[in-house]
């Protein structure tokens, strides 16, 4: 099995370091020279080029921040396009518009290739157990052939539907998770203000019906106090951005996600932008609050 990994940040790292332990080497290629060098000295092999990971490998995951970075991969100078993709399957893991990819598969199956969907719901630390959940958008020939190397990753594979179903599942999975994250974050900033302890609040939330594992896992974070980076306030800015214009080409209604948004952007624009999404919470009470 000649396993391709392109995109080396938290995640990605984490997916390399993952299938080393079962002896898949994939050859990496990250455009951070801080990322290369920290997967150099973990072990893993680099490529100079996403094309030469496409030369040297049957099965390439792409693991990316956004949209045009991913589209970059493909036609930029040394990009995977130069390429003979003859076989090739390419396994987007990232959290992209659905479009996106759709729009790749042509262009591929006209090279003899072909390209599925696997976003992934979990942290780092599930990564490196072998513990995220895949949301595959693929054909099942593709889905088949996938398996025994997501199989090291995932604890389990959700098929979704055809190409982009996997990425329309992780962001109205997305979306869902950051209206509740800004719904917390406005009832706390509202009980505080009326004279409520924050932490009886917490209480409060935490055995009723509210709770869940987002509020468990952040509930420090919502309190104001440090807690572990999973994910930051920027990346799921962009998430929300990639909702508003999935939902806005199908007609779909997305006034929450609407505001949800407003509060990150606002959060970004504050500097908040690498703090935990968690730490929204803080950040409406110290920022958005009426001053009267």
């Amino acid at each position: 099995m000649r396993v391709g990994l392109v995109g080396l940040g938290r995640m990605g790292g984490a997916m390399g370091q993952r299938l080393a332990t079962f002896g898949v080497q994939p050859l990496c290629w990250d455009q951070s020279e801080q990322a290369s060098t920290q997967a150099a000295a973990r072990g893993l092999s680099l490529a100079s080029c996403p094309r030469a990971v496409a030369e040297g490998s049957d099965l390439i995951i792409t693991t990316i921040t956004e949209d045009e970075g991913v589209r970059g991969l493909f036609t930029q100078s040394g990009g995977f396009a130069e390429a003979d993709l003859g076989g090739k399957l390419f396994i987007e893991m990232s959290t992209l518009r659905p479009q996106t990819v759709r729009d790749l598969l042509g262009m591929l199956e006209a090279r003899g290739a072909s390209i599925m969907d696997c976003p992934v719901l979990g942290t780092v630390q599930a990564a490196q157990a072998g513990q995220l959940v895949g949301l595959v958008g693929a054909s099942e020939a593709d889905l088949a052939r996938a398996r025994p190397l997501l199989e090291k990753l995932t604890r389990a594979c959700a098929p979704m539907g055809p190409v982009g179903a996997g990425h329309a599942m992780k962001l109205a999975f997305n979306l869902a998770m950051a209206s509740f994250i800004n719904g917390v974050a406005e009832g706390l900033a509202m009980g505080a203000a009326q004279g409520l302890d924050l932490n009886k609040m917490m209480g409060v939330f935490l055995n009723s019906p509210l709770t869940n594992v987002v509020l468990q896992n952040k509930a420090e974070n919502f309190l104001g106090n440090a807690a572990p980076l999973t994910l930051d306030i920027r990346t799921l800015r962009k998430d929300m951005q990639s909702a508003l214009t999935a939902g806005a080409s199908v007609g779909a209604p997305m006034g929450s996600t609407a505001a949800a948004l407003a509060v990150l952007s606002s959060a970004v624009a504050a500097g908040w932008g690498d703090r935990d999404i968690g730490d929204l919470a803080p950040f409406v009470r110290e920022f958005l609050m009426q001053k009267f």
